[in-house]
């Protein structure tokens, strides 16, 4: 079973300084029918204006990925932790038995533009703790390159968490293939560009919810840029 989310079905919320697409229900937007897909719970996508951003708030028992697209998100916690994590970096932080943390776009004059990605964790309580990785555009191109994983990977942060999140590049004749097991489920967000998706055609801020499927096909790119979750059922 595919299922395909429009981009403009996304609920939406337009705060001035930050607007903010979110897939599943967050905040102000309630959608029963969208409230997570296996263990993934929060993808918003969001555009701060620069020297504004969110100040200081805490997390606990999640795993939080800041996937950047364009600008320079700067990321302060209560870790000890002061990075500015740019385009091609995946920023993890398993907020565990509790974190406070702050980000910002201090950029003059540009916005920043990212992901920011809730998995449920498989264990919780744990201390929090924080990893950051670059990942060339080259590892990405034409191919699904692993970014995070529950294994230790030199490539891939680590997650607490029953789930692996790959990204691609895909333009022409590129393609790729993900051998799935039919007993979880997948999802693909189209960050941007087109892309067919076994055989289904989406554009930027579409999503395909899977499950039951045995693979995922990706091909007859455009400018596109994907991220693919593999998920507890």
């Amino acid at each position: 079973m595919i299922q395909i989310r429009k981009s403009q079905d996304r609920g939406y919320a337009d705060h001035g300084w930050l607007k903010s697409n979110h897939s599943f229900s967050f905040a102000g937007y309630y959608d029963p029918a969208h409230m997570g897909w296996g263990n993934l719970r929060v993808i918003n996508e969001d555009r701060v204006a620069p020297g504004k951003g969110f100040g200081a708030h805490s997390h606990r028992d999640m795993e939080i990925i800041s996937y950047v697209l364009e600008g320079n998100l700067a990321h302060r916690d209560s870790m000890g932790n002061v990075e500015g994590i740019p385009p091609g970096d995946v920023q993890r932080m398993s907020a565990g038995s509790g974190v406070t943390h702050s980000e910002f776009n201090h950029a003059e004059g540009q916005i920043t533009h990212f992901l920011q990605i809730w998995i449920e964790p498989n264990q919780t309580g744990i201390a929090p703790s924080y990893e950051q990785k670059t990942v060339p555009e080259a590892d990405k191109r034409g191919q699904l390159r692993l970014v995070a994983s529950p294994q230790s990977d030199a490539h891939a942060v680590k997650i607490h968490a029953d789930a692996a999140l790959y990204a691609g590049l895909f333009d022409g004749a590129e393609h790729a293939t993900l051998a799935l097991n039919p007993a979880r489920k997948a999802y693909v967000h189209l960050v941007r560009g087109q892309l067919d998706v076994n055989g289904q055609r989406l554009t930027g801020g579409d999503a395909a919810l899977i499950d039951g499927e045995s693979q995922i096909t990706l091909n007859h790119g455009h400018d596109a840029e994907v991220l693919v979750f593999d998920l507890a059922p």
